[in-house]
């Protein structure tokens, strides 16, 4: 493929994918109060980090973090909570574009980084809300709390991308799963 088309190409499928994901994540098969949903948003970001690379990828999940920002419905309590869990939570996810080819690995690792931010930004700037008891247990400390509820959805958010792409990957959109296509 010629570099002029093949950017064309990365180009178009990069604004495909950011409006999957956004339409994907108005679709969520479970929202936790304060914010964190179970959704296939994340899907076509690391799906399109893993076709194309780090650098394309960072691009592409940057403006899948400022979307998430004006999208999400307003789940912050001030500029370091929409810093942390939207622009950094989102931008993020870029990290899978070093595992180009490798879409369950860069899953891991980008849901983890994800999870990672999520975590500090929970305990730090979220403690003040934390609640006396989460899951039956009595909560103690914002680091703990922050940890429970952000592997709450991320965990299984995690697994739900995960079986996705293993189950579509059996169907004839395997090839381009695989970025077969680009070669």
């Amino acid at each position: 493929m010629q570099n002029k088309s093949k950017s064309v190409r990365m180009l178009t499928e990069g604004a495909i994918m950011i409006a999957i994901a956004e339409i994907l994540g108005f679709l969520p098969l479970y929202k936790l109060p304060w914010g964190g949903s179970i959704d296939l948003a994340m899907l076509p970001v690391i799906l399109f980090c893993v076709r194309w690379g780090f650098a394309p990828g960072m691009a592409m999940a940057v403006a899948h973090g400022v979307l998430q920002t004006l999208f999400e419905g307003g789940i912050a309590i001030g500029w370091q909570s929409i810093l942390g869990d939207f622009l950094i939570a989102y931008s993020v996810l870029g990290i899978a574009g070093l595992f180009k080819g490798r879409f369950c690995v860069a899953t891991v690792v980008a849901c983890t980084a994800r999870f990672l931010v999520h975590y500090v930004v929970g305990a730090t700037i979220w403690a003040e809300y934390m609640p006396e008891s989460f899951f039956g247990m009595t909560m103690t400390t914002p680091w703990f709390y922050s940890a429970l509820y952000n592997a709450a959805y991320m965990l299984p958010d995690m697994l739900l991308l995960l079986a996705a792409y293993l189950l579509l990957a059996k169907t004839p959109l395997g090839r381009y799963l695989k970025g077969e296509d680009l070669k």
